[in-house]
């Protein structure tokens, strides 16, 4: 009956480290995103552009799309589309890896989206502080500024000579 006990709380204490482990690894990768992506996500590890029918790598900053029959990977997005405004455009997030494998079906599934200018508001535009540590966000600060700004209620009597400092 011991050896039973004793297997049943080991178990017990797995399962909640495991559980535990697995809030602990939620990724937030806010400041990574670029000012024109849109607004609502704390993650995003690709947008899907379904006006150019192109992906963006958050993490890596590139644009994936098609050329010939073959994915490139770049920095920007060709040449045919120097005047595309990303503010203006809508975004899907993905977060599953090597989305563009899936671009037949995304291609279909998105197509709705096309031509939905100024329907979905870009970081640049919030005014949430959460945004704040996005670089060339206009209210942009630090990052350890904003996270006085969205956490106000962390910093209470950190500096009681100046109650309102980090708050600005």
């Amino acid at each position: 009956m011991k050896k039973l006990i004793i297997v049943s709380m080991f178990s017990l204490g797995m399962w909640i480290h495991s559980n535990l482990s697995a809030q602990v690894q939620v990724n937030i990768n806010i400041s990574s995103q670029p000012l024109w992506g849109p607004v609502g996500y704390d993650q995003a590890a690709y947008y899907y552009l379904p006006d150019v029918e192109a992906y963006y790598n958050v993490s890596r900053g590139q644009f994936i799309y098609l050329n010939n029959g073959r994915w490139i990977f770049s920095s920007t997005l060709p040449a045919r589309y120097a005047r595309f405004n990303l503010f203006d455009c809508y975004k899907v997030v993905i977060n599953s890896p090597t989305p563009y494998l899936h671009f037949k079906d995304d291609r279909i599934k998105y197509a709705k989206y096309k031509g939905w200018m100024g329907k979905q508001k870009a970081i640049k535009y919030s005014n949430d502080p959460k945004y704040y540590v996005v670089k060339g966000h206009p209210h942009g600060m630090p990052p350890g500024q904003a996270k006085k700004t969205i956490m106000p209620e962390q910093n209470v009597g950190r500096n009681e000579h100046h109650p309102g400092k980090g708050k600005h």
